[in-house]
């Protein structure tokens, strides 16, 4: 099976040595059971996944709060969990503790979240049960510092700082290390391709500008129109042809008084000017 980024920090969310903490567990079972991923048929629950590490967690959960009937199969690629004795109930947020929100929201990842490859692009997303959990969970994590957007019955990250601290708040540290890697790696990348796409631009302006001036002079040596020009415009005009790729300043100093940049750009100017 091929491990995708969401493979691996589930894998690393599965591991968490909370299950002692009794309320957490409650807190992010909830969050499991409001995700996606949860089908409701009267009083039956099934929960389904292809990460082993996900099923596997959310059976500790189970058993953790004394739910001991549930079953898993596979199915094709796919895991199935199913439970009668499951209890679904209002999420109040308002009355959580702080880790209480953590587990509540990291059970909701666990349960339909997913992640690109940071290498290719930025997109988290959260699959939710109902609507109005998603609602409510912009709030929860905007008392964080951590914005994210909903559409319908999801929520959704496509901001490579907001991922961090999302990852960091559900306790995914190890991965949260990794995405900044990548990160950092592909914001030099882009910087790096910023500047030579700056530089590129730049030579071809300059590439396209010599061209024009040496056209003009061109066409002024072959209608007779050179030596009517000022000495001083023929002078620059011969070392334009001589030198086509040399920049203005360089050309400046090659003159027998030498100029600076604006002044060798003012007298290309009017080379093209004479030469219409």
């Amino acid at each position: 099976m091929y491990k995708t980024f969401s493979y691996e920090i589930k894998k690393e969310l599965s591991e968490l040595n909370n299950l002692a903490k009794k309320n957490e567990v409650k807190y992010e079972l909830l969050g499991y059971l409001s995700s996606a991923n949860i089908e409701l048929d009267k009083n039956r629950i099934r929960f389904s996944t292809e990460n082993e590490y996900n099923i596997n967690r959310f059976g500790k959960l189970l058993k953790n709060v004394d739910i001991n009937d549930f079953k898993i199969d596979l199915k094709g690629k796919v895991y199935v969990i199913t439970s009668k004795n499951i209890q679904i109930s209002t999420v109040a947020f308002e009355k959580a503790d702080e880790q209480e929100k953590r587990a509540f929201v990291r059970g909701l990842f666990m349960g339909s979240g997913s992640i690109n490859n940071p290498e290719n692009k930025y997109h988290l997303e959260i699959k939710i049960l109902e609507e109005r959990i998603a609602k409510e969970l912009i709030g929860l994590l905007k008392e964080y510092d951590i914005n994210v957007k909903a559409l319908n019955k999801a929520i959704y990250i496509k901001d490579g700082e907001e991922i961090s601290k999302f990852l960091a708040f559900i306790g995914a540290n190890k991965s949260v290390l990794e995405f900044e890697q990548v990160r950092v790696q592909r914001e030099m990348n882009n910087k790096i391709n910023r500047l030579v796409n700056c530089k590129t631009a730049n030579l071809n302006k300059t590439l396209n500008a010599s061209v024009e001036q040496i056209n003009a002079i061109k066409k002024l040596k072959e209608n007779g129109r050179f030596n009517k020009m000022d000495k001083s415009l023929q002078e620059l005009a011969e070392l334009r042809l001589e030198y086509p790729d040399v920049p203005l300043a360089e050309l400046g100093k090659k003159l027998k008084n030498p100029i600076g940049k604006s002044g060798v750009n003012y007298r290309l100017k009017k080379i093209i000017e004479f030469s219409k």
